[in-house]
């Protein structure tokens, strides 16, 4: 198994681990596109092609991503139709972000796939967990999901909020950690 299976499989991934020169790259590559897109002005097109290019699958003419977008690999991130991407959001995605369609991120939401163990000598090295945002689901301004978390179809998450647990379908959370307010009609 090849360093990027073993992080997507949510292996603790090393500095030293044989093939970590290849995360390196990818970190360096995610970084050189994205200050480009966000140095200048590029229309919604140009977005796509460029983050098409870096995440390694072609973005559907249907989905937006505003700029500026950070994100620290690129190559696990999947966008379904009609997905709408707010400016400023940060995704850290070695841990594998997936955006079903009609889904709506807000501005400078965080989706965080990525963490470190506790124990003190494994610290400084990352293991991650999948995010996963079903379909129709519409994250709030400024909300932070964390590794591991899946906001289920039709849910939202109210702005500011961190979620750090999965979240069913067809409810409203918030708050930090994010709890269920209510209930809502699919």
């Amino acid at each position: 198994m090849n360093i990027f299976e073993r992080m997507r499989q949510g292996e603790l991934i090393k500095n030293e681990d044989s093939g970590y020169n290849l995360i390196a790259e990818a970190i360096e590559r995610a970084f050189e596109i994205t200050g480009k897109l966000n140095s200048a002005f590029h229309n919604d097109e140009q977005v796509r092609a460029k983050l098409s290019e870096l995440m390694g699958f072609e973005i559907d003419s249907s989905t937006t991503v505003k700029l500026p977008f950070y994100t620290d690999f690129g190559q696990f991130t999947r966008f379904g139709k009609n997905v709408f991407v707010n400016f400023g959001c940060s995704f850290m995605d070695r841990g594998g972000i997936t955006i079903e369609d009609n889904a709506l991120i807000g501005p400078n939401v965080k989706l965080i796939t990525e963490n470190h163990a506790l124990e003190p000598e494994l610290r400084r090295y990352v293991y991650g967990k999948p995010v996963v945002i079903k379909k129709k689901a519409w994250l709030g301004a400024g909300a932070i999901v964390l590794p591991g978390v899946t906001v289920g179809e039709n849910s939202v998450v109210a702005a500011g909020a961190v979620v750090s647990k999965d979240v069913p379908d067809n409810v409203i959370v918030g708050g930090v950690p994010a709890k269920v307010i209510r209930e809502i009609e699919p």
